[in-house]
């Protein structure tokens, strides 16, 4: 197996859709995602999973039932697996996501914005 050097910048330049995440590398059951953000992502929750946003560009608000979390670049947070939540940005966002390889990116729901197969960066 090969062991490579991945610069985020450069991989960033092959995310292509908003709200469409890329897989940049994968270890221990875990995938490290590349996301562009922009606009209104649909409220939804991940029941199994906690989610990890950390904010290389951009800010991106991230509204949950009782307050709204502002990021900001070499900000990150993680969202609690079950905890409604509704990620937005008003201006694109890069955003790298650190999550179980099984978590759907819609979470609970599926819809236009549901991505079950990944950009594949590795």
């Amino acid at each position: 197996m090969a062991i490579n050097i991945k610069n985020i910048a450069q991989a960033f330049e092959q995310v292509n859709a908003y709200w469409s995440p890329a897989l940049l590398a994968s270890l221990n059951g875990q995938d490290v995602r590349l996301a562009k953000l922009k606009g209104e992502f649909p409220w939804h929750q991940h029941d199994n999973e906690d989610e990890l946003f950390f904010i290389i560009k951009g800010t991106l608000t991230i509204d949950l039932e009782d307050q709204s979390l502002v990021l900001k670049e070499g900000e990150m947070v993680v969202i609690p697996r079950g905890t409604q939540h509704r990620p937005r940005a008003e201006e694109e966002v890069h955003a790298l996501l650190f999550e179980p390889a099984s978590t759907l990116n819609t979470g609970n729901i599926k819809n236009e914005f549901t991505k079950s197969e990944l950009k594949d960066l590795r």
